[in-house]
């Protein structure tokens, strides 16, 4: 993949190294994809006919706490760019900081939210300084790839930003973050149809997302930048799913009319996505305008590479017509991964969530955990004494949702929708607990400032605020799963388990471990463990009725699991061959506005 003069954008075409060139690009997420399934991914983006890579980089998983920085393992970004140079793929970074993506924040870390003041996206101080610790870390590990030699040929300043244009130094802020840093690849901006409105810059290509051809949408960015070549950044090739709608589905055919005329009228692509992957753990976004709606763990979206990595009906289609496009036979597909439906593994023991609070609790709102970066994911409990019954009002402080108890009888829930719970009278005084979940920070909007979790504000009780709140962190994380496994409190009589609370079982594996998917039939909402991996959220209100457990991160011999349910819990873990998405809609007959 070496290179002198690189990517340019000085006429109609793009050139590379002089010659013409179109780019035939494609999305993963490194931080979606197990790294066990890499390159059997990128060897499927080359058999397909693409050229080049792109992806995001997420800053909160780089540095989920502030000034401890992570680019190991799975989140190894020169391991998985090289990779590509390897397997003859250019690609285009998008470093963001802010990167949209149906991730928490847009992935931008939580823990810059802990400044009353922030204004992300923004030159504000203290969004800036931190920015530019990061992209020192960041450009130390990434400028190797770059320089005559790597394959990055493109960089993206930030995401859609004209559909947010809150500062308009801003984007020139980030452009020199860049350049700065010795960057001197081919950069770019991307936007939909309504973010092409905000003013451009020097020297920076713009290009469209899109997912159908309507209002001229080509020709406009034609328009704006006469003699420039085109590229539509992100064509969507399905859409993202929330928790209580529909499935959506992209059917292949009405996919690649669109995609072929594309290619016809001589412009660049990059499919968005080519592989979504799996947000695991906590890791998903959300949508508000007007009405919160948390998406699902699943990041299928209906791609072209399935969740598992499966070629679908729109690989092959999209298959034969970038192979048009090359002049000599593109290479063989490799086989798919073999999946397993596991025999079911029943519950052995269990673990009430009220057994579990054996850390020190805490006063602070901001709670001190992680280094002082404050907790980011998972749940918080929070605690107080009550002296009577009455109107428990939320005055919608509870971020994003919680279960109430009364002496750790569940009474109720508090969300969006519902503000108030009744509370039993009683005599004395008794404990109320607020189990609260962060679904999911909002990643796309003008409400990005707004995005602090847990409880927010006052919560009242017949008109009174309530005071004395002791705060529990169960973010969930690696560590918390261990000492659970270590705790001493399981107990294997399951005739009255507790919920909320935790249920272990074993899943034997007597040969190479294959993917699976796991099923939760009569189960309620939570959180599943594997092996102390966090595969992510379900819910049995769907349309995600599935979990993908990746088969590389099983082992041969006894696999951990352990579920975390709020509510209703089963006796039995099922598993499938296939995902279950549920109830379909067809994306490409919506108003694209009723998407959001």
């Amino acid at each position: 993949m070496s290179r002198l003069k690189g990517l340019k954008a000085e006429s109609s075409q793009f050139t590379l190294e002089g010659k013409p060139f179109r780019i035939l690009g494609g999305s993963i997420h490194y931080f979606r994809v197990p790294r066990a399934y890499w390159e059997d991914r990128l060897l499927k983006m080359k058999a397909c006919g693409l050229n080049t890579l792109t992806t995001y980089v997420p800053w909160n998983l780089h540095e989920s706490e502030r000034g401890t920085f992570n680019f190991q393992d799975q989140l190894d970004l020169k391991a998985y760019v090289s990779l590509a140079a390897q397997m003859g793929l250019w690609v285009i970074l998008r470093p963001g900081p802010y990167i949209c993506a149906e991730w928490d924040l847009g992935g931008l870390p939580s823990w810059l939210l802990q400044d009353k003041d922030m204004q992300l996206r923004t030159t504000y101080p203290g969004f800036v300084d931190p920015v530019n610790l990061y992209f020192d870390k960041l450009f130390s590990v990434i400028k190797p790839l770059m320089v005559k030699g790597g394959p990055i040929i493109a960089l993206q300043v930030e995401n859609e930003y004209g559909s947010f244009a809150r500062d308009e130094k801003y984007m020139p802020f980030i452009k020199n973050c860049l350049q700065s840093r010795g960057v001197n690849e081919l950069l770019l901006t991307s936007d939909n149809w309504e973010g092409l409105r905000y003013g451009g810059m020097d020297g920076v290509l713009k290009t469209i997302n899109l997912q159908r051809l309507s209002f001229g949408a080509i020709q406009h960015l034609a328009d704006m930048q006469p003699q420039k070549p085109l590229m539509v950044m992100e064509y969507w090739s399905g859409w993202f799913d929330v928790w209580g709608e529909h499935h959506h589905v992209f059917h292949a055919e009405d996919m690649l009319a669109v995609v072929s005329e594309i290619l016809e009228r001589g412009v660049s692509i990059n499919l968005y996505m080519f592989h979504g992957g799996t947000s695991f753990g906590f890791m998903n976004g959300a949508i508000d305008f007007g009405t919160y709606k948390p998406q699902v763990t699943s990041y299928d979206y209906d791609a072209p590479l399935s969740e598992a990595g499966d070629c679908t009906t729109k690989y092959q289609l999209l298959r034969n017509l970038f192979g048009q496009y090359h002049s000599e036979p593109l290479p063989e597909v490799p086989s798919a991964q073999e999946k397993r439906a596991y025999s079911p593994v029943f519950i052995q023991q269990h673990l009430s969530l009220w057994d579990t609070l054996s850390e020190r609790p805490v006063n602070m709102e901001n709670i001190p955990v992680n280094s002082n970066s404050g907790q980011s994911y998972g749940y918080t409990l929070y605690e107080t004494t009550i002296t009577s019954g009455g109107a428990l009002n939320s005055r919608n402080n509870i971020r994003d949702r919680a279960l109430v108890f009364v002496d750790r009888q569940c009474v109720g829930s508090l969300d969006y929708k519902t503000h108030e719970v009744s509370l039993p009278d009683g005599k004395g005084q008794r404990t109320l607990s607020l189990l609260v979940e962060n679904c999911g920070r909002v990643n796309y909007g003008k409400a990005l400032d707004e995005q602090r979790k847990g409880i927010v504000g006052d919560i009242v009780l017949n008109q009174s605020p309530l005071r004395g709140f002791t705060t529990f962190c169960l973010d969930m994380k690696p560590s918390f799963i261990k000492r659970l496994t270590n705790s001493g409190q399981w107990k294997t009589d399951l005739k009255s388990p507790t919920v909320p609370g935790f249920f272990q079982a074993i899943l034997s594996v007597d040969c190479p471990p294959k993917d699976t998917f796991i099923r939760l039939p009569g189960w309620g909402k939570g959180v599943v463990f594997v092996n102390g991996q966090n595969l992510g959220r379900y819910w049995f209100i769907g349309p995600q009725h599935f979990l993908y457990l990746p088969g590389p991160w099983l082992r041969s011999g006894e696999n951990q699991i352990i579920v975390f349910e709020e509510q209703r819990a089963d006796d039995r873990i099922l598993f499938a061959e296939n995902p279950d998405h549920g109830k379909t809609i067809d994306v490409y007959k919506l108003p694209f506005c009723t998407l959001l």
